[in-house]
């Protein structure tokens, strides 16, 4: 059997400016009359992969310019067949693929689920930045919490790791250091993720593919990446193929009996 492998594809995580490589791999097999193409996901969650063909003599059984959901872990996935139009004529083709984290055609998610404060019990933090904030938020439904560095940072929800960046130590307040943010990410059951990002250099104690619970300690807040402060940005969104949706999220506070859709200025207490 001949084995031809295509490419390693890239992640683009839209709204940060950042690249970091996905560990996606496609590739083919020859077959009577085409062959089989799959793909390979290395990742913790599903990774949606979008493959334009240019066929000579061949026509794809799954379609051309479709985006393919592979799931997490998962080995020789089938993504489509290319079989021959025209016996005893040549036949080859080419392929142009790209590829992002999770299932992009998601359209619904659980919008009832009450997130906790992503800080630790007993603690009051200000959000300095709200929804659409006009330094850094506009047209993004994320939150900042200003807090020293170093702070306890909990799970707003349980989910599996997906991706660890912590070995940075600069900011400052432009575009040029994005590049340094350090950063986590959870996937959910629902689909949905959540972002917790300016983490202190070396401050993140859980790692990729670790199932976490609600309310676990995470790691430690900092002042990295694009900032003009310590803090921690926080979010929870949709990914689609080169962007993400972010939801307004309500989160639990003081007690745990109330929840509310927090608000730019406002300090809350988590007391549960």
């Amino acid at each position: 059997m001949k084995l031809f492998i295509i490419t390693t594809l890239l992640i683009l995580i839209a709204n940060f400016k950042s690249y970091a490589q996905i560990k996606v791999f496609t590739f083919n097999e020859s077959k009577d009359g085409g062959y089989n193409f799959f793909a390979n996901n290395e990742e913790y969650c599903p990774v949606s992969i979008k493959i334009d063909f240019e066929l000579n003599n061949l026509i794809s059984t799954n379609g051309n310019g479709d985006t393919f959901v592979v799931p997490a872990r998962t080995k020789k996935f089938l993504l489509t067949s290319l079989n021959l139009v025209k016996k005893n004529a040549a036949y080859s083709f080419k392929s142009n693929s790209f590829s992002n984290y999770g299932d992009v055609n998601l359209t619904e998610n659980n919008l009832s689920f009450i997130y906790s404060l992503p800080f630790e019990t007993g603690k009051s933090f200000k959000v300095d930045q709200g929804y659409n904030g006009t330094f850094s938020h506009q047209n993004e439904n994320a939150l900042d919490f200003t807090m020293p560095i170093g702070t306890k940072i909990f799970s707003s929800r349980a989910g599996i790791v997906i991706k660890v960046v912590q070995n940075f130590n600069e900011n400052c307040p432009g575009k040029e250091c994005v590049k340094y943010n350090n950063y986590l990410i959870i996937f959910h059951d629902d689909g949905t993720f959540s972002r917790y990002d300016h983490l202190k250099r070396n401050g993140v104690i859980v790692k990729e593919g670790e199932a976490i619970v609600q309310n676990q300690l995470i790691g430690y807040s900092g002042n990295t990446g694009r900032s003009t402060g310590p803090h921690l940005h926080f979010m929870v969104y949709i990914q689609k193929l080169k962007s993400i949706e972010s939801l307004i999220t309500k989160f639990k506070i003081n007690n745990g009996a109330e929840n509310e859709f927090l608000v730019e200025k406002e300090t809350y207490l988590k007391n549960y």
